[in-house]
């Protein structure tokens, strides 16, 4: 049984040059597993670390498998999720603040340039979710104006869609009410604040997802910094450009499993998840 969770997504890179090629599977890929990958923007900056899709019981492992024989303490990881379970996404912040990354939400995307092709990130992105608790664990964290941070309250996954008439047992409740305490627990590690926890918790999964504000962003210390400059260092111009309107973010429906600890080999039976009532959305959920 999952509980519905809320996905990150990842600020773009502003390009002062030529206009920009959006690929046309980004949307698809947010239905898929995350996947995680390295994307370099020499000589403008560095790289940074793409994160896309929805947090599974083996997103922990993909992690560290992409992970190995890289340094990645101190880089930017970019969010682009709906959210997934709960633990695995506990699980990944952990690892991303013991490797001191920092976060923010947008999309890599190609840009075509006089001097040729570059990446650069669009941050007219979505973290809903449990993304949202995957921005939370960045040392630093930054929110463009254009990314769309949303939020709502876990729930049994598979009764989302019908959430008032579903029957649920004491079982049920107390799987949500232990993953509840767990997120809290990680909210207060990560520096959260606890307005965090009651604005996601306020939002019945027969709503819409609530949007937060740059207030918002500040009062649940979601926001450390308003310089995109401190997580996206450049040599020369801003990394961060918009792209042509896209579509609504989807929220998916992911089975996932796992310990809330960062040991992703170990799995409890049953974890939340947080998702939206598919009636709401365009695509089927991801199973």
């Amino acid at each position: 049984m999952a509980l519905a969770t809320l996905c990150v997504a990842v600020p773009g890179i502003l390009a002062a040059l030529g206009g920009l090629a959006h690929a046309d599977g980004t949307l698809e890929e947010r239905k898929l597993p995350m996947q995680f990958s390295w994307v370099a923007c020499q000589p403008h900056c560095g790289g940074w670390i793409s994160a896309v899709g929805i947090v599974t019981a083996d997103s922990p492992q993909e992690f560290e498998d992409f992970a190995k024989g890289r340094d990645l303490h101190g880089a930017t990881i970019v969010l682009d999720s709906s959210g997934g379970s709960v633990n695995d996404a506990i699980t990944l912040g952990r690892r991303f603040r013991g490797l001191g990354l920092m976060t923010t939400v947008g999309t890599s995307v190609l840009t075509h340039t006089a001097q040729g092709e570059r990446d650069v990130i669009d941050p007219d992105a979505y973290c809903e979710s449990m993304c949202v608790f995957l921005l939370l664990s960045g040392k630093t964290r930054y929110v463009p104006e254009a990314a769309h941070v949303r939020v709502h309250q876990i729930w049994m996954g598979d009764r989302a869609d019908d959430a008032k008439a579903a029957n649920y047992s004491a079982d049920d409740l107390m799987i949500v009410e232990r993953d509840i305490g767990r997120l809290a627990k990680y909210t207060f590690e990560m520096g959260g604040a606890g307005d965090l926890l009651a604005l996601s918790l306020s939002i019945p999964p027969w709503e819409e997802l609530h949007e937060l504000s740059r207030e918002e962003l500040r009062l649940t210390n979601l926001v450390t910094t308003d310089a995109v400059a401190e997580v996206l260092p450049s040599t020369g111009g801003s990394v961060m450009q918009a792209v042509a309107t896209k579509p609504v973010q989807d929220r998916f429906v992911s089975n996932a499993v796992g310990d809330e600890q960062a040991k992703p080999v170990a799995k409890s039976t049953r974890t939340a998840e947080a998702l939206t009532p598919t009636a709401s959305v365009a695509a089927a959920p991801a199973q």
